[in-house]
């Protein structure tokens, strides 16, 4: 039996043994996929005529006004988080311990509250006419105070010396945070901000139950309003909807952060350090 650094390579038996639970287990899925499929065909789901709405001219507008009224949901709370973040993440760098302990009551308070009780709360006790506002208010309640933790902890991953640097030829707190140490730091933080911004996104499908009309909420509605109820064909189209707007603003984070990489202005913070920090405030 030859040994590794991690653990001891197993035996004719071990393998033996992981080789019969991953059929096992391969099997059990398989059975659950085709109990699904099963009960599904059974309800009517899979009928070709079912796919025929889709080719309307008004349900396609539909689900356009859908799209747009998702986008400008993430596009409101994105910005209203990120300020709100790096307002936060100010307050808990702060010198001052009043100023300290309140940011992090703020962040704690609303890191810790779930979102859909957050939305649901301000629709219906603020906002009961105005759903956007619900909406956009709550995700930049909740990601805000993420992305202050993302902030916080991608300023401090920079090196001190930096700031003892910065420190020594007069600079102030702000100026050295300007210049100095979130130039730096950016480079960081800029996956984990980017990963937010993508539950961003993802979270705008929570206006379901306040019913904004977003993406999701659009899409039950085609479906309990056309013949047979397609509720599967209609997940089908809204499914890769979702997963094409996710993966495109990856890719815009992947683009800048390359042209970030290439950029003069600023030396990286040492890899190690700072993605450990980061990863912790997430």
């Amino acid at each position: 039996m030859s040994a590794s650094v991690l653990y001891d390579a197993p035996g004719p038996r071990a393998r033996a043994r992981n080789k019969i639970i991953g059929a096992a287990a391969i099997a059990g899925i398989l059975g659950l996929l085709y109990f699904v499929w099963y009960r599904l065909d059974r309800a009517g789901q899979f009928d070709a005529s079912l796919w025929d709405p889709f080719q309307y001219t008004g349900i396609q507008q539909r689900i356009g006004e859908g799209i747009v009224a998702t986008l400008k949901a993430f596009a409101l709370a994105a910005v209203f988080s990120l300020v709100f973040g790096a307002t936060l993440a100010a307050g808990r760098l702060s010198d001052h311990a009043p100023v300290r302990w309140a940011a992090t009551t703020v962040v704690e308070l609303f890191r810790g509250m779930p979102l859909l009780i957050m939305i649901f709360a301000l629709y219906v006790g603020v906002f009961t006419t105005e759903p956007l506002w619900a909406l956009v208010i709550g995700l930049t309640l909740y990601n805000g105070a993420v992305q202050a933790e993302i902030f916080r902890a991608g300023i401090n991953a920079v090196p001190k010396g930096q700031s003892e640097a910065g420190y020594a030829i007069g600079l102030r707190k702000t100026q050295l945070m300007v210049t100095v140490l979130i130039p730096q730091a950016v480079r960081a933080m800029l996956p984990s901000i980017i990963s937010q911004l993508v539950v961003t996104l993802k979270d705008t499908s929570l206006g379901f139950i306040i019913t904004y009309e977003e993406l999701l909420y659009t899409g039950k509605l085609i479906a309990q309003t056309s013949q047979g109820f397609p509720y599967i064909p209609m997940v089908l189209v809204i499914a890769p909807i979702y997963i094409a707007m996710c993966l495109t603003l990856s890719g815009l984070a992947t683009w800048i952060e390359r042209r970030s990489r290439r950029s003069p202005k600023g030396a990286p913070v040492e890899a190690p350090e700072a993605e450990a920090a980061v990863a912790e405030a997430e």
